[in-house]
């Protein structure tokens, strides 16, 4: 089993998720590559069978450049294949619900007819540059266990 894992950050809060989330996988046994948004030059579904992909939450959304990224996965190579969704984000948009970078990633990726496999991850940050709360990085492992026990079902 090998996965990516995709991130965009914006003060480097998301890539430390990212990376938690990376290297609790590897941890279970599980093959992972992790890159950057910005230096995915070609996605190939014949070289993976899941995908993880993060945003920060800006204004509501995910960035720009995971948007764009979103447009090279293709329905027809990912049919099927699991994924799961995390974002970044202020605990005050958590708690006024308004918008969250994973729930559009996650939407986008359900609409391409692949598998979500847990809720999205919302980790906290104070403010809009951070730092992370304290505790998110302990939450993200749990969640990555958690995935790789859904992955290796």
């Amino acid at each position: 089993m090998k996965g990516i894992v995709v991130y965009d950050t914006s003060y480097g809060n998301t890539k430390k998720i990212a990376e938690t989330i990376a290297e609790t996988l590897k941890e279970s046994g599980i093959e992972v590559d992790l890159f950057d948004v910005k230096d995915v030059k070609k996605l190939s579904a014949k070289d993976c069978n899941f995908l993880v992909l993060g945003s920060p939450t800006r204004f509501g959304t995910l960035s720009f450049a995971i948007r764009g990224f979103l447009g090279k996965v293709k329905s027809e190579e990912w049919m099927n294949k699991p994924f799961a969704a995390f974002d970044t984000e202020n605990p005050e948009n958590v708690e006024k619900k308004q918008g969250s970078a994973a729930e559009k990633i996650a939407e986008k990726l359900m609409e391409k007819k692949m598998n979500q496999l847990l809720p999205v991850l919302k980790a906290l940050v104070f403010e809009m540059k951070g730092p992370l709360k304290e505790g998110e990085i302990e939450r993200t492992k749990e969640y990555a266990k958690g995935l790789a026990t859904k992955l290796k079902e």
